[in-house]
């Protein structure tokens, strides 16, 4: 891949804040401190997936739009104010929800342990909670982490795109210190959640000058698609799940990849490289593979942290 000089700039840019910000963690970080936190949040996700069936892969989802920006330091709860538009109001993030879920929590938390626990460490927790809750692996997060005072919808910008090809995905990732590897592990995350038409409209319409359809989807899956998402008169919110199985942490979303079955651009893409195929390959047939990887990348992806502050609430800076 060729890099031109202004690409390289961005790359020492987004490289520079995330070495600045970086923190050791710990397993027990909260042992004597606030022992009951874990406890506290899984409760606090159990009650808010009970509500509503789409909350884990939102909290997911959520984790990951945080810890791509600054670190996972929780600039992503943080409200806009008269002065600054925040990141949760930038385009990528319109869609997020359930914040509701995070500020129940803390405010268990403050009241156990007042002033101890981050709402950057608070929503890692949370993230990992919504994969054991929908049956994915569990794993022990490292914590420690501060909440940062600085949240920009500009920067929101940053987040791999839908639309993304391997080069451009590749890019993203390594601009965190991630590989290839914790690519396709942490892509995996798609097999909860839903996407709306937008996201995926450029594979069915309009594909190129010569093809409406992307040639890669199956012909009867981008039909079905097309009759989900219709040009005119378009449902309000319409869409598709990630997955056929999209409440349940599983290897489908690999599955699905290999059968032309996927959604966005950037889900094909893992199947254009080798190195990359080969992984999609391998956890499609299995998820005990899959698990294992997803779990390594998240603790590394979580690892990017930093931030000054443990905030009395997640909305607004201390």
């Amino acid at each position: 891949m060729a890099f031109n000089p202004a690409l390289l700039s961005s790359i020492f840019i987004v490289l520079s804040v995330f070495s600045a910000v970086t923190n050791a963690l710990s397993l027990n970080y909260y042992d004597k401190s606030c022992p009951n936190v874990e406890q506290i949040v899984s409760n606090a996700v159990k009650k808010g997936k009970a509500n509503d069936r789409t909350v884990p892969a939102a909290l997911l989802r959520m984790h990951f739009h945080d810890c791509f920006i600054r670190g996972c330091d929780a600039s992503v709860l943080l409200n806009s104010t008269s002065g600054n538009k925040a990141e949760k109001d930038g385009p990528p993030n319109i869609s997020l929800h359930a914040f509701y879920v995070i500020d129940n929590a803390k405010k268990q938390v403050e009241a156990s342990c007042p002033g101890v626990v981050s709402c950057a460490d608070i929503l890692a927790f949370a993230a990992r909670d919504a994969v054991v809750q929908s049956g994915g692996p569990n794993w022990a997060v490292p914590k420690g982490r501060k909440d940062g005072r600085t949240s920009k919808a500009s920067e929101s910008v940053q987040l791999p795109g839908p639309t993304f090809n391997i080069s451009q995905l590749q890019l993203s990732f390594f601009q965190r210190g991630l590989s290839l590897n914790d690519l396709v592990a942490l892509s995996g995350g798609h097999t909860l959640g839903f996407a709306h038409c937008s996201s995926f409209q450029n594979r069915i319409y309009n594909f190129n000058a010569t093809r409406d359809v992307d040639p890669t989807l199956r012909p009867s899956f981008a039909a079905s698609l097309r009759n989900t998402c219709p040009i005119k008169n378009r449902p309000r919110n319409a869409g598709a799940t990630m997955d056929s199985s999209s409440t349940i942490f599983d290897n489908t979303y690999f599955q699905l990849i290999l059968q032309g079955k996927s959604l966005f651009s950037s889900d094909q893409a893992l199947v254009s490289i080798p190195q990359t195929k080969g992984l999609v390959t391998k956890f499609a047939s299995s998820n005990q593979a899959f698990s294992d990887a997803f779990v390594k990348s998240m603790i590394k992806m979580s690892n990017l942290n930093g931030g000054q502050e443990i905030r009395k609430d997640c909305r607004v800076v201390n």
